[in-house]
């Protein structure tokens, strides 16, 4: 480009050798060259594509101007490349990559949608319309993971459930007081999905719920869809299910039996005000045993143990098993910590509570990821419907870095998490030159991650031009 520019610069004296100009001038560019993987990364799951299909258009049709397909790409694009609010459409309404990821001609191509545009989408659909959406996007993320494992070579599946908050600052609608949390929020409830030893828990459902929602609330209706959908996938897997204290009840775990599924769920008097006495009175001699421990060695020490309970809701005895520690940190004195899981699998107490039901503490990363690497939590839109919309799109988003954290394999990209992933991999500078024959993205030849770049790429079917 010519070195003669009529735009305002900045102009930066005393600070290096000589004068440095700083101009916003380099036309046909764009900070997220990377992002060009989201668009192979879409084409392998079919995802948008899924989604769109599942939606009425009921615009009038000579006044469309973006398609369906189109505004789902753009909303979940710009989620994953940190733009997570409709404003956001006005600034990137003529980025030439976010046009391309579109399909269209990045230099000359119609624009994005624009904010109201996209504020009406999101306003738009129904009850049902969403109920839909959140069908499409747990079959495709199943699906996808069948053609990959070959279905019929999974042994088993592990469903995780887990509660988190979106917390609220204005009149959304369900918005209300949690005590757990001590603030007004909406709930969400996220489902997972675990294949067998894989590291990787896979996001295939995030479902909106009123701030105080009791723990459970949707959670029967939610496995019940997931038992038939992985069972029509993965027919020779066993299911297990892996939940914390607050889903415990006697409805939940009568229809866990049912299923015929393996369980283990928390059922912690701790959590309660008051505990639970019988528990308690079942765990003393470990806990005596965790205590002599401790104060021979002078640290934290802990026993597992197990004991045949039946609650007063319950009409049959269950194995729990009892983790009973005591915790020791620094100067302060020793600490009772007893556990308790209810569960229908064999094997060791230890191995149970250790090297099963603890695994369910990769939630808690994969819900910080959505908080904080996609914003999962910005429900700031006033209708319901609005918001869980919202939360399905982001969800799409998520699968979609969830995918490329797995095109990465065998890179140290397999191991970052989202905000490290678009920054390192998405967020390139980036010059675009456009002919009829082909659109060449010219991306910065000291790019530190490149190689993370190259082989994620790769694995996605991009070939050497």
């Amino acid at each position: 480009m010519s070195n003669v520019s009529t735009q305002p610069g900045v102009l930066f004296e005393g600070l290096f050798p000589g004068p440095v100009v700083a101009r916003f001038d380099q036309p046909a560019s764009s900070s997220d060259g990377g992002a060009v993987l989201l668009s192979a990364l879409d084409r392998r799951l079919g995802l948008s594509a899924a989604l769109a299909r599942r939606l009425v258009d009921e615009r009038q049709a000579a006044k469309v101007r973006h398609s369906l397909r189109d505004l789902v790409r753009q909303r979940v694009y710009g989620l994953a490349c940190g733009y997570e609010d409709c404003n956001d459409s006005a600034r990137l309404r003529d980025d030439p990559v976010q046009k391309l990821l579109l399909g269209r001609d990045p230099l000359v191509g119609e624009g994005l949608a624009s904010v109201a545009t996209l504020s009406r989408f999101e306003n738009a659909l129904s009850r049902r319309a969403l109920w839909e959406l959140g069908e499409a996007f747990a079959e495709v993320v199943v699906a996808h993971h069948h053609r990959r494992r070959l279905g019929a070579s999974v042994r088993r599946v592990t469903i995780d459930l887990d509660v988190t908050d979106g917390p609220t600052h204005g009149e959304q609608q369900g918005s209300l007081f949690n005590g757990h949390y001590r603030e007004h929020c909406l709930l969400p409830l996220a489902g997972f999905v675990q294949f067998d030893g894989e590291r990787e828990q896979h996001l295939v459902a995030l479902i909106l719920r009123p701030g105080n929602a009791d723990g459970r609330a949707g959670a029967v209706g939610l496995l019940r869809r997931l038992f038939r959908l992985l069972r029509r996938s993965f027919p020779r897997a066993a299911l297990r299910v892996r939940l914390d204290g607050g889903f415990n009840g006697p409805r939940l775990l009568a229809f866990l039996e049912g299923e015929g599924v393996e369980y283990v769920m928390g059922a912690d008097p701790k959590d309660r005000t008051p505990g639970n006495r019988v528990l308690e009175r079942l765990a003393e001699p470990l806990m005596a045993e965790a205590r002599r421990l401790s104060e021979d060695s002078g640290e934290g020490e802990r026993v597992y143990g197990e004991a045949g309970y039946r609650a007063g809701s319950w009409r049959r005895y269950r194995r729990v098993i009892i983790k009973a520690e005591v915790t020791h940190y620094g100067d302060r004195p020793l600490r009772d910590n007893d556990r308790y899981l209810v569960t229908n699998l064999e094997g060791d107490p230890e191995e149970v509570y250790a090297g099963i039901y603890c695994l369910r503490g990769e939630v808690e990363n994969r819900l910080k990821e959505l908080q904080y690497g996609l914003k999962a939590d910005r429900l700031s839109c006033h209708a319901f419907t609005a918001n869980q919309f919202r939360l399905i799109l982001t969800a799409a988003a998520y699968a979609l870095m969830q995918e490329l954290r797995r095109a990465a394999s065998g890179t140290a990209a397999a191991r970052w998490q989202v905000s490290t992933l678009r920054e390192r991999l998405l967020k390139l500078g980036a010059w675009l030159q456009a002919s009829k024959r082909r659109v060449t993205l010219r991306l910065p030849q000291d790019a530190p991650w490149q190689a993370e770049w190259r082989r994620a790429a790769a694995n996605l079917g991009a070939l050497a031009p």
